[in-house]
């Protein structure tokens, strides 16, 4: 396994050998640098730690100033973890998208968008109590009858009710990468990927 932090660009779409339309995301993917080797011995289990995306040095912490300067490198907005890579890495050392190969199939992990606080038919996909008719006038978009009543006297855990939506992390499997534009650190992956214009992705092969 190996993986890479990126950013989420935006969605196009390019035509394949045979001329279909391909609906595809874009994704700023790497360099990311390696801020941290773990060891089974030292923390109790295997990763690989590295950091993408460069910040001022007054906009970080001295105790993470002092772990990006012990790896070498400037200070960086994302952390995250890997479980394994192909290759032996060491720290500071630089990894680009050259680790993954046109027509890889990879799995991207992403935070969806928020949508707030939704109601039982936009959260959970309900029918509402029904039209207008059956003497309903206010109540097209409510969830109806919660429950017992005397006996168990109380909502069971678990009842899908309005709550706040989106805004959950999500993780994307088998998604084909269709382009690698390497002088540009871009990917074009196809298909559709969780999360806004701008947000984090984690992408792992």
């Amino acid at each position: 396994m190996s993986g890479l932090i990126g950013k989420k660009i935006g969605m196009t779409s390019v035509f394949s050998a045979e001329g279909k339309n391909i609906p595809c995301t874009v994704i700023e993917a790497g360099p990311c640098v390696v801020t941290q080797i773990k060891t089974v011995e030292k923390d109790g289990y295997a990763a690989v730690q590295i950091a993408y995306d460069e910040k001022k040095e007054k906009h970080t912490s001295s105790s993470l100033l002092g772990h990006f300067k012990k790896a070498g490198t400037t200070p960086m907005r994302k952390l995250v973890e890997i479980k394994s890579f192909d290759k032996e890495l060491n720290l500071g050392d630089v990894i680009t998208l050259d680790i993954f190969e046109d027509d890889d199939w990879v799995d991207v992990t992403g935070i969806s968008k928020g949508k707030g606080f939704q109601g039982v038919v936009k959260r959970h996909g309900f029918g509402g109590v029904g039209g207008q008719t059956h003497g309903q006038h206010n109540r097209q978009r409510k969830p109806g009858s919660l429950g017992a009543s005397s006996y168990p006297s109380r909502v069971f855990k678990g009842k899908r009710l309005p709550g706040q939506t989106g805004g959950e992390q999500v993780k994307v499997l088998n998604l084909r990468i269709l382009k690698k534009i390497p002088e540009n650190n871009l990917l074009l992956v196809k298909g559709s990927i969780p999360g806004a214009k701008g947000s984090y992705l984690i992408i792992e092969d």
